[in-house]
């Protein structure tokens, strides 16, 4: 079974972090890109206060009137925000991820420091390569391939 950790280096190249007193339009500059999906806002203390996605920018944006589109991104984050940590098994968070139906989770440490966020389709893709790893020591193992 695999763990967080086992994935954690392509989990941290997709770690884009703003301050809670950023400005949107920054938020939005940084999820210019197919790679970047989500924002982790942070506060002063370099912890998770809450996230933004592509989704919060476009409904944020299609309400400006006049400053408002230079509001603070804490303005537009969402506050409750379902994370893992590295130790926690892949399949438990693919159970949270399938159940709240969203595309990324970000990955914390024990402070809520964020160290990178888990895409949907990377973590489908781990499960996927640890399942046919399993089936092809089964099938290793049945047929006596290697065990005489």
């Amino acid at each position: 079974m695999l763990t967080v950790q086992q994935i954690l280096p392509s989990v941290q190249e997709k770690l884009v972090t703003v301050r809670a007193d950023a400005l949107l339009i920054d938020a939005a500059k940084l999820l210019n890109g197919p790679r970047q999906n989500l924002v982790i806002v942070c506060d002063d203390s370099g912890k998770m206060a809450g996230v933004i996605t592509k989704t919060d920018i476009v409904s944020s944006i299609s309400h400006c009137t006049g400053c408002s589109c230079t509001m603070a991104a804490s303005h537009v984050m969402t506050r409750e925000v379902a994370f893992c940590h590295p130790n926690d098994w892949l399949h438990e968070v693919w159970s949270i991820v399938k159940q709240r139906g969203l595309k990324n989770i970000p990955v914390v440490d024990r402070d809520t420091v964020p160290l990178g966020v888990l895409n949907a389709r990377d973590m489908v893709r781990a499960l996927l390569e640890d399942t046919e790893h399993e089936e092809s020591l089964l099938r290793d193992y049945v047929v006596g391939i290697g065990y005489r």
